[in-house]
């Protein structure tokens, strides 16, 4: 024990890593509101529709919010390793720990959590984010100044300009080329919603699948990085590099599934173009639908009738004062 009781000097006490993202919280937050609230409009639907309409919904509005959060997660590519690393500076404390990189279209996200977490009566469990949007060399600098474990800052050191390797130009310019497609395709995801409400199918179709395009895009403009020389992250006897993650993957799907969508609207369209109009509007009521069969209508002859000859009395009677 040392008079400042085991905290290494200029350092401040360790920060508790966040479990989730308060913007991706907020973002899945708002579409299951918007959920909710489109789904109480089922009940109004009669029939069959009421099925269509509740895959529709929420087919759409998965496709919707995937577009929005890969904007925001840190697991295009990742990679991690269990080794044992020296912990921070002025110290030859070497502790046991789970070194993980995290990179998104933003920036990247560093974790290091100890195996076991309490060592040196310490809790090792850093989450750090580092941005593009900033001079990375800024943020760098401020890890410094926070004392951050050597793990992280040698992690870091890799993306900024000074490094040898050349990550952040890589990888900073292909996260933005990244977002910029996907918000497109968001664009279009939205085009196309407008469209299916209107009686032109056909090209909701066509908007589909160009909103698949462009998650396409987006998944070439982040593959980029693979380009670049791989560089070696080595950390202690051990090292590790950079693979393709959930995000990606991810994006992959929902593209598919676009396209799917896309190739059979625009396939059924052009076989049935009633049906499929008459599927895609809840004003269009069909005696299909109904479990009751529609009846036919017919006329009271004998009303019909008395009415034309009452009428035809009250005619003569104008025209006799007249």
């Amino acid at each position: 024990m040392t008079f400042y009781d085991d905290i290494y000097p200029f350092y401040p006490l360790q920060r508790t890593s966040f479990s989730f993202s308060g913007r991706l919280l907020t973002i899945i937050l708002v579409f299951l509101v918007l959920a909710v609230s489109l789904l109480l409009i089922l009940p109004g639907i009669r029939g069959r529709t009421r099925l269509f309409w509740l895959f529709r919904i929420i087919t759409s509005l998965f496709i919707g919010v995937v577009l929005v959060v890969l904007n925001y997660t840190n697991s295009w590519a990742e990679a991690r390793m269990t080794t044992n690393a020296t912990y921070k500076s002025f110290s030859n404390a070497v502790i046991n720990a789970e070194v993980g990189l995290h990179v998104g279209l933003y920036g990247i996200n560093v974790t290091l959590r100890g195996n076991p977490i309490v060592q040196f009566n310490e809790t090792i469990d850093y989450n750090e984010m580092f941005s593009w949007h900033s001079t990375i060399e800024e943020e760098y600098e401020k890890a410094l100044e926070k004392g951050l474990p050597n793990p992280i800052l040698y992690i870091v050191e890799k993306f900024t300009l000074s490094s040898p390797c050349g990550l952040i130009y890589q990888y900073r310019h292909s996260g933005r080329f990244a977002s910029a497609t996907l918000w497109t395709a968001f664009c279009c995801w939205m085009l196309t919603n407008i469209l299916f409400s209107m009686p032109v199918i056909l090209y909701a179709g066509y908007m589909m699948m160009t909103t698949a395009a462009f998650i396409f895009f987006s998944m070439v403009s982040f593959s980029t990085i693979m380009n670049v020389p791989h560089c070696v992250f080595s950390i202690g006897t051990d090292s590790f590099v950079t693979e393709y993650s959930q995000s990606f993957w991810l994006a992959l799907a929902t593209g598919v599934l676009c396209t799917i969508i896309g190739i059979l609207v625009v396939t059924f369209n052009f076989l049935m173009p009633e049906k499929m109009k008459a599927a895609f509007s809840v004003g269009v009521d069909s005696c299909e639908d109904e479990e009751d069969s529609c009846g036919e209508g017919y006329l009271n002859s004998v009303f019909m009738d008395g009415s034309m000859i009452l009428r035809s009395t009250k005619l003569r009677k104008i025209s006799a004062h007249t």
